[in-house]
Parts: C-alpha cells; sequence; structure tokens
C-alpha cells in the first residue's frame, strides 16, 4: 500500500438522526481533539436534513461532513432529488455513491451510479463509490466478476485525475453482524488495488480502498490492518460517537 494513503474513517447514519442526533457530532468532535496524533480523516454522512447543521458544528475541527446520495443533473424537476451542487452548498465535502440499499431499493444501475459520479466530480465533492456482491453471487463463486463489473462501469474515465474513493461492501455482510474472512477481504481489496491500477495507472495506486459491511470497534484493528485495506465505511457503528471513536483509535 502506498504510504501517502490517508485512511478514511467514514460513517454513513442511512436513514437515522434528527436534530437532537448532533449532540453525538458534538461528542465525536471533542473526543477527535482530544485524540493525540490522529492519522486519518473522518467523515460523517448523515441524512440531508442535518447536513448544514452538521456542517456547522463540524467547522474548524477534523470531522467532515458527506451527503449520501446526489442526482446526476444540476438542477431542475426532479421533485425529492438534491443534487451534488445542493451538498457542497450545505457544506458536505464528500457523498456516498451507489451503495446497495441504493442499488436495491430504488434499482440504479452502474450507468446511474457513474453519471452521478460525474455529477459529484463537477461540482468538487468527492465520490464514495460502492461495489460489493450478495450472499448468492459469492456462494456461486461470482463476488470477483461482480465486482470488477461494477467497478469497471460505475467509475468515470474522468475519475483518474480527480480524487475519488471506493467502498467494497459485501452485501450480505451490511448490518447483518456478520464480516468475511481477513483472506476474502485481502483478496477482494488486493484484485481491486490491481483493477484501478492497470485503468488508472500511478493514480489507481491512490485511491483509498475502505471496507463497509459490520465494521465495529471489536474487529476494526484487525481489518483496518489487511493490505490495501484503507480506511472504512461504517454504519450502525457510527451513529454513537463513543463506538466511531472506538473505530478511529484502531486507525
Amino acid at each position: 500500500m502506498p504510504k501517502n494513503i490517508t485512511p478514511l474513517i467514514a460513517g454513513n447514519w442511512k436513514m437515522n438522526g434528527t436534530a437532537a442526533a448532533l449532540a453525538e457530532i458534538e461528542a465525536l468532535r471533542e473526543g477527535v481533539e482530544d485524540t493525540p496524533e490522529l492519522r486519518c480523516e473522518i467523515l460523517i454522512c448523515p441524512p440531508a436534513t442535518l447536513i448544514s447543521r452538521m456542517a456547522e458544528k463540524a467547522r474548524g475541527s477534523a470531522v467532515q461532513v458527506g451527503g449520501q446520495d446526489c442526482h446526476s443533473q444540476k438542477s431542475g424537476a426532479h421533485t425529492g432529488d438534491i443534487s451534488a451542487e445542493m451538498l457542497a452548498d450545505a457544506g458536505a465535502t464528500h457523498v456516498i455513491l451507489g451503495h446497495s440499499e441504493r442499488r436495491t431499493d430504488h434499482g440504479e444501475t452502474d450507468a446511474i451510479v457513474r453519471a452521478k459520479a460525474l455529477a459529484a466530480l463537477g461540482s468538487g465533492l468527492v465520490p464514495i463509490i460502492c461495489v460489493g456482491e450478495t450472499e448468492a453471487e459469492r456462494l456461486a463463486g461470482e463476488a470477483l466478476a461482480v465486482v470488477e463489473r461494477q467497478l469497471a462501469a460505475s467509475i468515470p474515465d474522468e475519475a483518474g485525475s480527480r480524487t475519488f474513493v471506493v467502498a467494497y461492501e459485501p452485501v450480505w455482510a451490511i448490518g447483518t453482524g456478520r464480516t468475511p474472512t481477513t483472506d476474502d477481504i485481502s483478496q477482494m481489496h488486493g484484485a481491486m488495488r490491481k483493477l484501478l491500477e492497470r485503468r488508472f495507472g500511478e493514480a489507481g495506486s491512490r485511491v483509498p480502498l475502505l471496507y463497509g459491511g459490520s465494521m465495529k470497534p471489536g474487529n476494526a484493528a484487525e481489518i483496518l490492518a489487511i493490505g490495501d485495506v484503507n480506511g472504512g465505511l461504517v454504519g450502525g457503528a457510527s451513529l454513537k460517537a463513543a463506538d466511531f471513536l472506538g473505530i478511529i483509535a484502531a486507525a
């Protein structure tokens, strides 16, 4: 792993959190400020209703704020959607794209994810592009092929000259408490690194590769020690500052 990749610990709050949850950001900020020699980037992606207020509370700290999705268009007749430009205007620095829950619940294809990634890059956001196989695909021996296809079709060519992140989330491990073996994670992340280097050259060696899928304080150190794992995309364990700080400490 290149030494110049700074680990990224990103929290995905999903459809959780109201104004009362902003207290967790205050606790996170205090915990981060008390952490000596912080060696990772920290990101929280709350519901869109909290982005602006959370960004204000995180201002001046090491905590960054991101969105959970964006539309591929800058504006228009798209009721209920939010553009990348709007996210940036609200204080976001990153945006999660192509999460398996979006792919499943909203029928998002690789082509849609690719278009959204282009929009994010065009608005100055760092896209976190998610890939991952279902349990049926893994049992059928198709995990690597599925991830290769998603990587190839979801990442725009323009990303090679910009900053972007890839998150590997085996769908069957998200929110279940189950995780792949360290060998499985190492094999997948190693394969993704080779694919990115083959496509983008030296730039591909600098793309942070996050692992997501039931990462918590108890297993974070082991997972983050795996080669080509450059951080985590954390779900449930990011909702409480104490749990998230435990993962940050492992990084």
